[in-house]
């Protein structure tokens, strides 16, 4: 894998998308930054967060990390994940897709390294956030539950 990944902080990054897609019906983020200490994502949106929405985000965020939902993977053809899911950032050639899965709250394309169960991502803190241009950038960090 030629990418460094964060395997708290990317398991956090799916169930913050979700959350987004849930409450703003957004779409997932369309870049995204992960990082050991900090990360960001950002996603077209219409306009800037409220406080009391960003705190209703995470809020949600922490709510499915304490749910301790088990994070887990399949393969699947790319006949039927082209059914299910958006597969623009798909790099050509593919033929089997894998969905990473956090229990039943989300699913999508990944290749990336996760954990094994939510409970290991620790507390999400949604740090900041901004709107400029239509994109919506939320900036979050993870603060160890131990």
């Amino acid at each position: 894998m030629s990418k460094l990944y964060v395997p708290r902080m990317h398991s956090a990054e799916h169930i913050l998308n979700q959350v987004m897609v849930r409450k703003f019906e957004c779409g997932r983020c369309f870049s995204a930054h992960v990082n050991k200490k900090k990360s960001k994502c950002d996603y077209h949106f219409g306009r800037e967060l409220t406080d009391v929405e960003a705190q209703q985000i995470e809020a949600a965020v922490n709510e499915a990390i304490l749910a301790d939902l088990v994070v887990g993977a399949e393969m699947i053809s790319l006949a039927e994940a082209a059914k299910l899911y958006n597969l623009t950032r798909l790099p050509d050639g593919a033929k089997e897709i894998r969905i990473v899965h956090v229990g039943d709250f989300d699913a999508c394309p990944c290749i990336g390294e996760h954990v094994k169960r939510t409970s290991e991502i620790g507390t999400f803190l949604l740090s900041s956030h901004d709107f400029n241009d239509g994109v919506l950038r939320i900036r979050y960090k993870l603060i160890d539950s131990k």
